[in-house]
């Protein structure tokens, strides 16, 4: 699954910092609209309450040829008109254009005052005030949004299996608390999973020797029990034994700074020819007759299939196959059986360690920690492994991993 930090998005401080920048522009932007307006109002007002003009038009002889009491009226961009009636009933408009202004008469008449522009006009002011706004709040929420990012980068690294991650403490606010208490719940979870881990592992070390010595001791008894007892003796030290020996691989395979072995070019086919031999499965291998070799160890991988052949053959009522075969840039197992094959709400769980399908608890040899182990060894390989139905009745096992090019 893709990541945060491996998908495109946007910054936080970019949304916080445009979102104050489009606030004080729609802010600037109504403010002048309104100014804007109460200005177009008041000069209507103005026009409405001034006194009428006598206009007069006489001819060269001096006879009036029309007078009329009128208001001027504006037109943009031509000056002012003025609706003459004459005496022979038709009507002249008279427009005075609008003369030249000098430099300055622009922002005087808009001032309401002589004098040149002056550069506080409301229009600047609010230009000023945007632009001090905007380029003062970035390194506000920037310096915020900065330790959100590093809080979020640490928690990503911890979550992926750094456990010694922690996050830098800036500050008295509560990002600066909520890193602190991050760093002290890792400490403490880390703490105690290296606690569990040494358990398990000196606890596994540990049993070995009185298995040894119970094994070694039933050799020696006398007189000799009868044959159903030491079978019975012999097949609880195998599965103590097994159970042993399968917690301290897992208790490796979980810590990732453990050393569980060198990676080699491993032949995957000649592998599994060996385990099906050894578990009497059948063997369906690629056809195009290429050998499928994949980068890993080869112990580990060994022990992957041997324990999904296992889980096979305890649970199959039928012959158990194995096929092999290359999809894409992967070399695929596929480990089928015909048992009872596993529900669909169950195949993710079948995974964790310690669980067992209803009513298997009691099937001979079984630990519950087979398929758990699968999985862990899967991830070291960077592989994935899954369940699936077998078409013929039962269950698939797939187990796919990167095929190693020479």
């Amino acid at each position: 699954m893709t990541s945060w930090s491996e998908r495109w998005r946007f910054p936080l401080y970019l949304r916080i910092w445009l979102a104050v920048v489009v606030a004080v522009f729609l802010l600037t932007t109504g403010f002048g609209l309104i100014l804007r307006e109460q200005r177009e109002r008041e000069r209507e007002a103005q026009r409405e309450q001034s006194p009428p003009r006598q206009i007069i038009l006489r001819d060269e002889a001096g006879e009036v040829l029309g007078e009329a009491s009128v208001r001027p009226v504006r037109v943009p961009g031509q000056g002012v008109e003025f609706q003459v009636p004459m005496k022979d009933g038709k009507t002249v408009i008279v427009q005075l254009p609008p003369r030249p202004r000098a430099p300055g008469d622009e922002g005087r008449r808009r001032a309401g005052g002589p004098g040149p522009s002056p550069w506080w006009t409301p229009w600047s002011m609010l230009a000023i005030i945007a632009l001090a706004v905007a380029v003062g709040s970035y390194p506000i929420v920037r310096r915020i949004t900065k330790r959100l990012e590093a809080l979020r980068q640490g928690v990503e690294r911890w979550g992926e299996g750094d456990l010694g991650a922690r996050v830098q403490v800036e500050g008295h606010d509560e990002i600066a608390f909520l890193a602190q208490r991050f760093n002290h719940s890792a400490e403490r979870i880390e703490t105690l999973l290296k606690t569990h881990k040494s358990l398990l592992a000196n606890a596994s070390h540990e049993l070995r020797s009185p298995l040894a010595r119970i094994r070694m001791g039933l050799e020696l008894m006398t007189p000799e029990p009868d044959a159903t007892t030491r079978r019975e003796i012999e097949r609880s030290i195998a599965e103590l034994d097994q159970l042993v020996d399968e917690i301290l691989l897992a208790s490796r395979l979980d810590a990732k700074e453990t050393d569980v072995g060198t990676f080699e070019a491993v032949d995957l086919t000649g592998l599994a020819a060996e385990e099906c031999a050894r578990a009497g499965a059948e063997l369906h291998a690629a056809e195009d007759g290429r050998p499928l070799v994949v980068h890993g160890v080869p112990k580990l991988l060994r022990r992957a299939l041997r324990n999904l052949l296992e889980n096979a053959r305890r649970y199959s009522t039928g012959p158990v196959t194995v096929e092999l075969k290359r999809e894409g840039g992967n070399a695929v197992v596929r480990v089928c059986d015909q048992g009872p094959g596993v529900p669909p709400a169950e195949r993710d769980r079948i995974f964790e360690p310690f669980y067992r399908l209803p009513g298997a608890s009691e099937r001979e040899g079984s630990v519950g920690l087979g398929l758990a182990l699968v999985r862990s060894i899967t991830q070291r390989h960077h592989g994935s492994v899954h369940c699936e139905d077998n078409p013929g009745g039962g269950a698939c096992f797939v187990l796919a991993l990167a095929c190693h090019e020479k």
